[in-house]
């Protein structure tokens, strides 16, 4: 029996690249939809995996690459995802983004008839302000471009699956962290910062967020791809609970024995600001049994481990 095709953008991301070992563990044959950028390789290319170039912005590429692999499933992970840039560049995130989103959505509907299983990665940030703990039926109030285009992503998804049956599953992950290659989020950057020097510079610590470790953030994608009961549903992927971005530096300040001097308010707030993101993910349990594994601190402490193997070598 012929391997399930599953086409995977954003495969060199920060979830990607957890997902694709994860997919060929299982047999699926993987294919990578990257746009070139000259001097980014990826070495050690692993077996079942074929990497495509092309940009989610020029449909007809995109037309043509879909009529000719006939993926079964899609994985839609690309985007420009950094909030705070997507203010200062909308334009480019709202092209790469929604209509990079759309080419793609209308290329799978029209080119490939026996089409599975469309998994499009949202956010939490769509919520924007509101009560917690959000559910998937709670308003959703994006409050910046990039969270904009997510929520117009989502809403083009769900006219597809009203309109022609469009085999969608929608996933909200809130805040992950993990990251092995990006320090321009808040764990990852203080961890950095904690462990080469002495002084650490910070935004607001006021925020309240719900951190997911990225295996489980990765596993939610398996779970939906794996589970008919995911399509045509929206699904929040999240731990339930929060921690303010002060109680954080403190957990990261113990695991890193940092002694130093924490500076806050060093970074421009946001023109709006989420202040407390909590979810709820009582449908993805209940619906595909998905539930978080790794706590915070035990997440926590494998990433300040993996960065000072990476900064000092183990």
């Amino acid at each position: 029996m012929q391997n399930t095709k599953v086409l995977l953008t954003g495969g060199t991301g920060f979830i990607g690249s957890h997902l694709t070992p994860l997919l060929v563990e299982r047999n699926y044959d993987v294919y990578l939809l990257e746009r070139y950028v000259t001097g980014r390789y990826v070495l050690g290319q692993m077996r079942n995996v074929i990497t495509l170039f092309g940009d989610l912005r020029e449909y007809s590429t995109i037309k043509k690459l879909i009529s000719e692999i006939q993926p079964e499933v899609v994985i839609h992970l690309a985007a420009i995802s950094p909030v705070a840039y997507s203010y200062d560049h909308p334009q480019e995130v709202i092209e790469a983004n929604f209509t990079g989103t759309v080419n793609l959505l209308e290329a799978c509907l029209r080119e490939v008839p026996h089409f599975r299983h469309f998994l499009f990665a949202s956010t939490s940030e769509t919520y924007g302000n509101g009560p917690n703990p959000r559910k998937e039926d709670t308003p959703q109030n994006p409050n910046s471009p990039y969270a904009v285009t997510k929520h117009a992503c989502e809403k083009y998804l769900i006219y597809m699956r009203d309109a022609y049956k469009f085999p969608m599953t929608i996933l909200r992950p809130f805040n992950t962290y993990g990251r092995k290659n990006n320090t321009h989020f808040v764990v990852e950057r203080t961890i950095v910062q904690m462990l080469q020097s002495e002084t650490v510079r910070l935004g607001d610590p006021k925020p309240v967020r719900d951190l997911l470790y990225v295996d489980d953030h990765a596993n939610a994608y398996l779970t939906c791809l794996e589970n008919d009961k995911a399509i045509g549903e929206v699904f929040n992927f999240s731990t339930g609970s929060g921690v303010s971005i002060r109680q954080l530096i403190e957990i990261i300040s113990e695991l890193t024995g940092f002694e130093g001097e924490v500076i806050w308010n060093t970074i421009p707030p946001r023109p709006l600001d989420i202040m407390e993101l909590i979810g709820d993910y009582t449908k993805a349990k209940k619906t595909l049994g998905w539930e978080p594994k790794v706590k915070l601190k035990d997440g926590l402490k494998r990433t300040v481990e993996f960065w000072k193997n990476k900064l000092f070598g183990g």
